[in-house]
């Protein structure tokens, strides 16, 4: 049978939260990673929704691959779906991987869905720090997450320059906003 691997490119690198037996960095072609998910309970509210990580089209994306022991792949999938597709704005795939160590394997990965109500499509840096800056959900400040993402992301050696332009521009409209 093939070796099972899962795919992070946001809180799951830094918070699997099922065992694995490795980790290593591995690249996504085709997908990038993107605040393109309005969060209606965790960062935001429906009335005013905050933004979250997805895996959109185009471009690729840094992250993690997680392979995982044949005897846990079920449990493992079990947990990913409960964690993944709670309102089912992101869709199960299997991604073809390039691993740090050149190897290429299939992966699954959760990818956003573009016809969900959640989509938030691909938005210019001002326009995401804006609503990031307003928004609040039940796990706290929009935000505190983007600025964890970052840190957590540097942290890693990923460079993800868009998403570093919605933590700076939020930053400044916090100054901002302290300011006035």
């Amino acid at each position: 049978m093939d070796e099972f691997w899962v795919f992070g490119y946001g809180s799951l690198m830094w918070n699997p939260g099922f065992d694995y037996e490795m980790r290593l960095g591995a690249r996504a072609h085709g997908y990038r990673r993107s605040l393109c998910v309005r969060s209606f309970v965790h960062r935001g509210t429906p009335e005013r929704p905050g933004l979250v990580l997805g895996l959109d089209r185009g471009g690729s994306c840094r992250g993690v691959a997680f392979r995982v022991a044949e005897a846990k792949r079920e449990a493992v999938l079990d947990y990913l779906r409960q964690r993944e597709l709670v309102t089912h704005v992101y869709l199960e795939r299997h991604l073809p991987l390039l691993l740090e160590d050149g190897r290429q394997v299939k992966a699954v990965g959760y990818v956003v869905d573009r016809g969900h109500p959640q989509y938030a499509g691909a938005l210019e840096v001002e326009e995401a720090a804006r609503i990031v800056h307003v928004s609040r959900g039940q796990s706290g400040p929009n935000h505190a997450y983007v600025a964890n993402t970052v840190a957590h992301l540097k942290d890693m050696g990923i460079r993800d320059h868009w998403l570093e332009g919605v933590a700076a521009c939020v930053a400044a409209l916090q100054a901002r906003t302290a300011l006035a």
